[in-house]
């Protein structure tokens, strides 16, 4: 239907005629995310900051305007998508690290901050900032934020959340709120930085994030282990966290992962390698030699048959550029993929395991599995071919069917892609109706029109 034109008016109002368009060839660029689905804005708007995201607002509850925010379009489940049109708000233009302090170890970043330029800049003050999603170097902060990302380094440092201290956002109504602190500690009242952490863009624009920073570690030492069976990999890992050792990351892949990247690894990896776990270890020398040496032991002990220790950053680099070029390249192995990322507890990694094997066989398609296996997270890909029925069907069955044996196993369906679109039909199987409803509630307290990302999550 498209945006009138007096509505379109107001907006170049607002934000400049440069900065908002209805161009076709535009529009195709802000349809799409990394899910499988496709939906055509009626616009695209790129605000510069709160006051004109406030006005937008204003404008949108006039006209009942439905308003998508958008980072770099890096999900998973469709959180950015305009499923029923409407206008997508990219927040590429607010993209200032407005502040690193040293003395009090925070930052303050506007959201459409690229991840991976925000890790640098805190290095070089010799700070840190944990939460490293594979797409680091593309994905935004602020997508990080509305998702709640986490990465290989949630295993020792958590998630995106447990670093943003609070938070500048803007309201569906247009008013723009304050949340959270800038110290250490804070409880007066409800805790609104967390609720909205998360929320998938359907309660509030954030526009300002303070986040919490740690010292940079002075030695990093990274590992890759080699092993016969994912099994041996699997209850290695449950070893590893039973032994009281805390790598910075515990990332592994299967076979077929090993096979979509093996060119990339500076280590020869024998056929019968059928898995192979990525260890990292930081802190200070002596910490570092002595869990890498205790890490070694506990690998080989298990039934790791190599341990290749990268001897300088470069080598750390090539393994990590391996892991991280991993999922775009599974489309080799067939047209299509279906990407979820359950958690389970980590003694039942090695069960979760069994069970992706076994819906393998029975749906007759490839599963490719890698992951976060240090906090449970496993990114099982579903390959398929979308224009075949018969194994769009065997896929279909085959999510819900992983989905099943994860909450059977005390697990969730998501750990960091959220639920979008892709996941909402599914979500009934782990929250109850209740709970179902006080979230419901909550959205309408903030959105009351229903205008901010409608269709998400419920």
């Amino acid at each position: 239907m498209g945006i009138s034109d007096p509505v379109f008016n107001e907006l170049i109002k607002i934000v400049g005629k440069d900065h908002v368009t209805q161009s076709k060839e535009d529009l195709v660029c802000y349809a799409y995310d990394a899910s499988s689905s496709t939906f055509m804005p009626e616009a695209v708007v790129f605000p510069s900051n709160a006051e004109d995201i406030s006005k937008i607002f204003h404008l949108a509850a006039k006209t009942h305007l439905t308003i998508i925010p958008r980072g770099s379009g890096s999900g998973m489940t469709g959180g950015a998508l305009p499923v029923n049109g409407g206008l997508v708000m990219t927040l590429s233009r607010m993209n200032t690290i407005i502040d690193i302090d040293r003395d009090n170890f925070t930052a303050v970043v506007e959201p459409g901050v690229i991840t991976q330029d925000l890790h640098r800049a805190v290095e070089e003050k010799g700070l840190f900032y944990p939460p490293d999603p594979a797409s680091s170097s593309f994905c935004t902060i602020g997508g990080n934020v509305a998702e709640c990302a986490g990465g290989p380094r949630a295993v020792k440092y958590g998630v995106t959340r447990d670093y943003v201290l609070g938070l500048e956002a803007v309201l569906p109504s247009g008013k723009i709120i304050h949340t959270g602190v800038k110290t250490a500690k804070g409880v007066a009242g409800y805790d609104l930085t967390r609720l909205i952490v998360g929320s998938e863009g359907t309660l509030a624009v954030v526009t300002k994030i303070i986040l919490k920073l740690l010292p940079l570690p002075e030695t990093i030492k990274t590992m890759a282990v080699l092993f016969p069976s994912m099994e041996k990999a699997a209850r290695t890992v449950s070893a590893i966290i039973q032994n009281a050792v805390v790598p910075r990351c515990i990332e592994y892949m299967d076979k077929a992962s090993i096979q979509c990247v093996a060119r990339d690894f500076t280590f020869p990896v024998s056929r019968d390698t059928s898995a192979i776990l990525l260890l990292e270890v930081d802190g200070d020398s002596e910490h570092v030699e002595k869990e890498a040496k205790k890490l070694e032991a506990i690998c080989l002990s298990n039934g790791a048959s190599r341990v290749f220790t990268a001897e300088n950053q470069n080598q750390a680099n090539d393994l990590w550029k391996a892991r991280k070029a991993l999922s775009p390249t599974l489309f080799s192995l067939a047209p299509n993929k279906i990407n979820e990322d359950i958690v389970v507890p980590i003694n039942k990694i090695p069960k979760m395991i069994e069970k992706i094997q076994d819906i393998q066989k029975r749906a007759n398609l490839l599963l490719v599995s890698f992951g976060h296996a240090g906090d449970g997270n496993i990114h099982c890909n579903i390959m398929y071919n979308k224009r075949d029925e018969n194994q769009c069907a065997r896929a279909e069955k085959a999510v819900a069917r992983l989905f099943e044996e994860t909450l059977a196993l005390g697990g969730t369906i998501t750990g960091e892609h959220g639920i979008g679109i892709t996941k909402k039909k599914y979500l009934g199987l782990e929250i109850g109706e209740t709970e179902l409803d006080i979230m419901k509630q909550i959205k309408q307290v903030f959105d009351p029109g229903n205008i901010l990302n409608p269709g998400k999550i419920f």
